[in-house]
């Protein structure tokens, strides 16, 4: 088992930047790929960004490419969400997710973590 932990969100302006992060209880983590995924109300959960296990790889969504990078910290035990230029004007939960593959496909994500909230301030 795989306890995942996000944390960094909170508020923020149009066009701020914020870094969140998804902390991992077990040195296991560095096996999976990991995902980041949010929800805002009234939405469906979205795939955002992802990394394969050893970091050499990354996948982002269309809506995120320029303004979003995902990294990770394996001494740390930590992936790490990068957000600039963020576009939000309500609230949106962050989740990470750790899983087989890159961590893009939500469905072979075996690892969730209970996210982290994003507000929008004007």
């Amino acid at each position: 088992q795989v306890r995942l932990v996000e944390s960094g969100g909170g508020s923020v302006q149009t066009g701020g930047s914020l870094r969140l992060s998804c902390a991992a209880s077990e040195r296991a983590f560095i096996n999976y790929g990991v995902g980041w995924f949010r929800q805002s109300p009234g939405k469906e959960r979205e795939f955002v960004a992802a990394i394969i296990w050893s970091g050499d790889s990354t996948s982002l969504a269309d809506s995120v490419k320029g303004r979003f990078t995902i990294s990770r910290d394996h001494g740390n035990n930590t992936v790490y969400l990068h957000m600039n230029s963020l576009k939000t004007d309500n609230t949106t939960v962050y989740c990470c997710a750790a899983g087989f593959g890159m961590g893009q496909t939500a469905a072979l994500c075996v690892f969730w973590g209970q996210g982290t909230q994003v507000t929008g301030s004007s």
